[in-house]
């Protein structure tokens, strides 16, 4: 079994930052890509970021230029730098990772359990 802890949600105003860290943990032989999805009330999910095991990132546009995805393979863990947040950008955030497993060599995705972002104006 895999599990996926996110952290570092919270309330900023408008203009702040935030950090979200989100950490794989369990029966891991290697994890593919990593992401950011988030999803706004009344909205449909929205990919963020993504980065995959060499480091490769892409970004929705909507966040191009304020927010940095990136990875420790050595921890597992995938980070999300929300930097020049707007309130539109505020939702709930949940990582995603590619695992496959160290039973059996199987694949997975594995989803944490989201963390709330709210942007005040």
């Amino acid at each position: 079994q895999v599990q996926l802890v996110e952290s570092g949600g919270g309330l900023v105003q408008a203009g702040g930052s935030l950090r979200l860290s989100c950490a794989a943990s369990g029966s891991i032989f290697s994890i593919n890509a990593m992401g950011w999805i988030r999803q706004a009330p009344g909205k449909q999910r929205e990919l963020v970021a993504a980065i995959s095991s060499g480091g490769s990132t892409m970004y929705a546009d909507s966040v191009k230029g304020r927010f940095t995805v990136s990875r420790d393979n050595a921890k597992n863990t995938v980070y999300l730098q929300m930097n020049s947040l707007k309130p539109e950008d505020t939702a709930v955030y949940y990582c995603n990772a590619d695992v496959v497993t160290a039973e059996g060599g199987r694949r997975y995705e594995y989803w944490g359990q989201g963390t709330q972002v709210t942007v005040s104006s």
